[in-house]
């Protein structure tokens, strides 16, 4: 008797083991922390010049959660990534370090491109400005390492986008782009890899 229920256990054990280890070999094509930007999600924003007289227009955008931002805002401060302002006759992006405002955004720009022909961010980051304004042109794609934000699993980082000016206008203080960001961070690609 005790022989048989040695012999039960076992295959009981035997089988369980057999069980989790398929279960854990199919998982492990679904890796949650094998981490890939699969879809691009380009999308449109327009923001307004800090300089226009109205009080509480978007003037600001956050890259990392995508979205315009109203600068006069109390909780805006340090999340955002860039704002739209009038300097000596032209319309100028403007990083929070030029308002001493401590964040990890900064951008650059690439003249004579166009949206789809930048894949990916440049790695040497001194070329960024994150201290002085950046003039707004139709004509080149800016490519901007964000403030600190969270991930998908809660971690901060800084992430990689670029942005393409559609319209310009001085006279209304306005600018309408196109942007896309890459989802993982610190990841210099700007388009989703196959």
């Amino acid at each position: 008797m005790k022989r048989i229920n040695r012999t039960f256990r076992m295959s009981v054990f035997l089988g369980s083991t057999f069980i989790i280890s398929v279960n854990l070999t199919s998982c492990s094509r679904d890796n949650p922390f094998d981490l890939k930007w699969t879809e691009a999600n380009p999308d449109t924003a327009s923001i307004y010049s800090l300089s226009r007289p109205e009080l509480n227009l978007p003037s600001g955008f956050d890259l990392v959660e995508r979205t315009v931002v109203k600068i006069e805002d109390p909780n805006a401060t340090g999340n955002w990534d860039f704002l739209l302002d009038s300097r000596n006759g032209e319309l100028v992006f403007v990083p929070p370090a030029v308002f001493g405002i401590e964040s990890e955004a900064k951008m650059m720009r690439l003249p004579g491109l166009n949206f789809d022909e930048v894949l990916e961010a440049p790695s040497d980051t001194s070329f960024y400005s994150s201290d002085e304004v950046v003039p707004v042109e139709t004509g080149s794609v800016y490519v901007v390492q964000t403030h600190r934000g969270k991930n998908k699993f809660g971690m901060l980082c800084v992430f990689y986008g670029k942005l393409q000016p559609l319209e310009s206008r001085l006279a209304n203080g306005t600018v309408t782009f196109i942007f896309d960001r890459n989802e993982l961070c610190g990841e210099l690609n700007l388009v989703p890899k196959d």
